[in-house]
């Protein structure tokens, strides 16, 4: 009976164990600062989501948009795998931008299981209908208080055919270099792209934290990157690039994060 007794508490500890890694949402905050960020933009908070793969956190995914509601956002940026191309669901994915939309202005680039579906073309204008910002290979500027101005920058995944620098060139083409400039793109493992085009700040994902991670000593294993990954969460810095990679929400293939909690990422701007 005792031992039936342990097995049953080894067994729930695990279950709360794997639960807790898996639906706990956390919020990582850090400050860029720099003397390219305009003073009008001193203060300017982008709350970044990243790697959703469908997950769900509370009915209508409460907790997800209450999470994002407290980080008083003035923009919101999604850098891919909103959806999965394993248990492709775009209405369930759509069930928590549709309420981001509400909170601050949404700009999304691709993934690579957004790309590896073949419905790029449905889940652009899903996403437009919504009121969402698409960013395929553009930019755009954004104006705040004063009439300053950031480029943002928006590149899809390598997996549409298109090498990384490609997309740079298409993206970058009308981007006065003398502002500020911030890339959206999925995967972090293309730093020295980024670096050698000069970008400020980049927000990535896809290596959800290298989903197993061990304390102290970082993730296990990531796209793209393979074992002991580099790039994997936090603050990544080269030259005049700094690259923010998000451990992101979900998992796809290996269906359990460990010592990994979902992230949602607040980027502060401070002007220099």
């Amino acid at each position: 009976m005792k031992k039936l007794l342990k097995l049953g508490f080894l067994i729930l500890g695990i279950y709360i164990f794997l639960y807790v890694n898996n639906n706990w949402i956390v919020t990582t905050e850090h400050i860029y600062e720099s003397e390219k960020v305009p003073e009008s933009f001193d203060g300017f908070r982008i709350t970044q989501i990243s790697d959703l793969h469908d997950a769900v956190f509370g009915n209508n995914q409460e907790r997800l948009v209450e999470k994002v509601r407290k980080t008083h956002p003035n923009v919101i940026f999604i850098t891919g795998d909103v959806i999965d191309s394993n248990r492709y669901n775009l209405e369930q994915s759509l069930v928590a931008v549709r309420q981001l939309v509400d909170i601050a202005e949404v700009y999304y680039v691709i993934g690579n299981h957004e790309v590896a579906i073949n419905q790029v073309d449905e889940i652009y204008e899903a996403m437009r209908e919504i009121g969402v910002h698409v960013m395929p290979n553009t930019s755009v500027t954004l104006k705040h208080k004063g009439g300053e101005s950031i480029s943002l920058i928006g590149i899809e995944d390598p997996l549409n055919g298109h090498e990384t620098q490609e997309m740079l060139n298409w993206a970058m083409s009308k981007v006065d270099k003398e502002r500020l400039m911030i890339l959206l793109a999925h995967r972090p493992e293309k730093f020295n792209t980024y670096v050698a085009n000069g970008i400020d700040l980049v927000f990535a994902g896809h290596a959800h934290g290298g989903q197993i991670r061990f304390p102290g000593l970082g993730g296990l294993v990531a796209p793209g990157q393979g074992f002991f990954p580099k790039y994997t969460a936090g603050l990544y810095e080269d030259g005049q690039t700094t690259m923010n990679v998000s451990r992101g929400l979900g998992n796809s293939g290996v269906p359990y994060r460990i010592f990994n909690l979902p992230e949602i990422v607040v980027v502060e701007l401070k002007a220099e």
